[in-house]
């Protein structure tokens, strides 16, 4: 009974480690270090609770221990979790009193836990590492994980990370392992399931690297790949088995996650490049689980163009285009019903991929994934072989699925290659019409809101939004019939907008704005014309004033019975009016009466029949002219009488004069609009040869009409010049 009362009255004493505060279990912590055999005696008393069967006992052990581990005291866990404790220590946590069965947690570590030693570890610390790591994850996952809090849970993992990160850096220092672990890979008379068993250990060992810091990673993974682990990977992705398979591209992530380069690197050495064929073709096999796409990891890693670049990357994306773009393309041919796919697009493809029925929707979705992928990274050379092989059409076989999510993915792969907005593939698209599939997806999926739905009309939003005029009319020109019934929706009423903008803007103005470098060549022309016109003008009149050696001359008569002055024979000053003063007290105007019978008549006589016949010579400058100046000659009619005003009272010597000229042209307004309708370039019916001289003539500054006697007799001085002439050639004389 002594034997007995022991273990009681102990497990009642250490009941106070459940029962104490914060402050009680810091104490205890102290204590427990400071006693070197606390943990042994308290094991011992917990073999003789179970060999008697002390149901309250085993239950107080069970609140000790769990108190204990609690504490989260690494110290506590150092001694705890070794070889002698940590198997009475998980025993002790089998009898929970609020589990009514008894858990068998060491018949699980010790039976059903078998540990498998590929290559045997010469090194006893690495074997103590590995069993703790495993028990400590096992306690943390299983014994009591409904129980641990965040901060115990975070010390545990750390145990488990320290342990891995040592059990690494013992074995990549012993070369004879690393040197007997890949003999035994390459040996061929390794059993399929000892060469099975290194592939998986292979796994957890690069796996585990990561638990090392990053400075010590990288030369890991380079020892590896100088010993040929991408050939034993090699051989493990052509296995029949998936899980080596599986195993086989999860190394390659972790390679490529650590250094894309020395996969890269590798593949652009290897012959024939094996190891990508095999990652396509993996791409496109169903293994039963997601592995295709981690084999869509790796092809967007070795096809980055962002993270890579030199000549590996351009030898490792010319073999993908020119042997294996091909693939993935005829298994979306044969994926779709074959009555829409011609016999000889499938020519060639039926002994490369596989059929219809054994290719599933994920494949084809991971498929037009890279597919965009590559549209974004290799824009240049896809759009080649978009353009030789009309692979777009191909692709869009896919709208013809049932899955609304692949329809979804064409479009989307059709929005890709529109935000690259090249000129030449949009033109492929409306030269094919190859969107009138997405158009018949869209109609026929109805007035359904789902992925389909969305997708199209973004597609449209972004068709408008990005100005794209060519694919705006050919969608409204040839499909609008079929999306009418969805003019209600705003996105197609914008587009719908955005098509009678592009109509109105393809008018005469867009045309005028437009560069056109044969309109720049006719514009100089005409400007050489102008500069010959006055030039000659201005030979003719010195040729005139020579003649006469007056100031005042005789006047000859324009067509409309108005007489001119010449120009003065006298060199010119730098000024814009330039005259002597004497000029303008000799001048006398003649009488209105006179004038206003003769311009009645000859202004008649003219409007009816004077007018001549220019010659096609004639004809085309002035038509040039004509369509240059014309559009402007209201506003510059209105600043050419303002600036003659203006002069007309800063030269006038005298207020008599000034009067005179305000009479006259208030009495002159009566004919003002006769004379302006008779043609400024017609010519006097007896003298044909002075009237092709007058149709070139015109003023060269304001003083001339200034000067002249119709203007102080109130002519408009707009009807001596030419109408297709702008004031400033006037003013200036140019």
């Amino acid at each position: 009974m002594g034997a007995q009362e022991k273990p009681q009255g102990n497990a009642n004493s250490m009941q106070i480690v459940t029962e104490s505060s914060l402050a009680d279990q810091m104490q205890l912590t102290e204590l427990i270090l400071n006693d070197q055999a606390f943990f042994q005696k308290l094991m011992d008393l917990f073999r003789i609770c179970e060999d008697l069967e002390n149901v309250d006992g085993l239950h107080m052990m069970f609140k000790i221990v769990k108190g204990i581990i609690m504490l989260n005291s690494p110290q506590v866990f150092e001694k705890i979790f070794g070889d002698e404790l940590i198997i009475d220590i998980i025993g002790s946590l089998e009898y929970d009193p609020f589990v009514p069965q008894v858990q068998q947690y060491r018949k699980f570590l010790k039976e059903q836990a078998v540990f498998k030693e590929v290559i045997p570890f010469k090194n006893p610390v690495v074997l103590s590492k590995i069993h703790q790591t495993y028990r400590v994850g096992y306690l943390k996952d299983v014994v009591l994980a409904r129980v641990f809090d965040e901060a115990t849970v975070a010390s545990l993992n750390s145990i488990i990370h320290s342990n891995n990160a040592i059990v690494i850096s013992l074995l990549k220092d012993d070369s004879t392992f690393i040197q007997e672990l890949f003999a035994r890979l390459r040996s061929p008379t390794t059993s399929a399931e000892s060469k099975k068993n290194l592939v998986y250990f292979l796994h957890e060992f690069c796996s585990l690297s990561k638990s090392l810091q990053m400075g010590q990673q990288l030369p890991i993974f380079r020892d590896l790949m100088n010993e040929g682990i991408v050939d034993i990977i090699t051989d493990a992705l052509q296995s029949e088995d998936k899980k080596i398979v599986l195993m086989g591209t999860d190394i390659l992530i972790l390679f490529l996650n650590q250094d894309p380069n020395l996969l890269r690197s590798y593949v652009v050495r290897q012959e024939e490049n094996l190891l990508l064929g095999l990652l396509v073709k993996g791409m496109i096999t169903d293994f039963g689980e997601d592995m295709h796409c981690q084999f869509l990891e790796i092809l967007r890693s070795l096809l980055d163009s962002v993270t890579f670049t030199g000549a590996q990357r351009d030898t490792i994306v010319e073999t993908f285009y020119e042997k294996h773009l091909g693939q993935l393309i005829d298994v979306i041919i044969l994926s779709c019903p074959h009555d829409e796919v011609s016999t000889g697009k499938l020519a060639g493809t039926a002994g490369r991929v596989e059929s219809q029925n054994s290719t599933k929707p994920e494949i084809l979705l991971n498929i037009c994934e890279l597919l965009c992928f590559c549209v974004v990274h290799h824009p240049y050379r896809i759009k080649c072989n978009f353009l030789l092989n009309n692979a777009i059409d191909k692709v869009l076989l896919l709208t013809q699925r049932r899955e609304k999510y692949l329809v979804a993915a064409a479009v989307r792969f059709v929005r890709t290659i529109l935000s690259r907005h090249d000129e030449h593939l949009i033109s492929h698209f409306v030269k094919y019409s190859l969107l009138k599939s997405i158009v018949d997806a869209f109609v026929a999926n109805g007035n359904r809101y789902n992925v389909l739905n969305s997708a199209v009309l973004e597609l449209f939003e972004y068709i408008r939004k990005e100005n794209l005029k060519l694919l705006v009319k050919h969608i409204v020109d040839s499909f609008w019939n079929q999306l009418v019934q969805f003019e209600h929706l705003p996105s197609l009423q914008s587009f719908k907008v955005k098509y009678k903008q592009f109509l109105e803007n393809c008018g005469p103005e867009t045309n005028v704005n437009a560069p056109d470098p044969r309109k720049r060549i006719d514009e100089r022309a005409l400007e050489k014309e102008e500069e010959d016109y006055f030039n000659e003008e201005s030979d003719e009149e010195d040729t005139t004033s020579a003649s006469h050696p007056q100031k005042v001359q005789s006047q000859p008569v324009l067509s409309n019975g108005v007489s001119v002055s010449c120009p003065s024979s006298r060199p010119r000053s730098g000024g814009l009016v330039d005259y002597d003063d004497e000029d303008d007290e000799d001048y006398r105007p003649p009488p209105r009466k006179q004038t206003e019978t003769s311009e009645d008549d000859e202004g008649s006589m003219e409007s009816l029949g004077l007018k001549r016949k220019l010659t096609p010579k004639e004809k085309e400058p002035g038509l040039a002219k004509k369509q240059r100046l014309g559009k402007s000659s209201k506003p510059r009619d209105s600043v050419f009488a303002a600036l003659c005003s203006t002069l007309s009272q800063a030269v006038l010597p005298s207020k008599k004069t000034a009067n005179a000229m305000h009479l006259s042209t208030q009495s002159g307004e009566e004919n003002h609009i006769e004379k302006e309708s008779g043609s400024p370039r017609s010519c006097d019916n007896n003298s044909p040869n002075e009237g092709n001289l007058r149709e070139k003539e015109s003023p060269r500054n304001c003083s001339e009409y200034l000067h002249s006697p119709s203007q102080l007799s109130g002519e408009d001085p707009r009807s001596l010049l030419p109408s297709k002439s702008s004031p400033e050639m006037a003013v200036n004389g140019s």
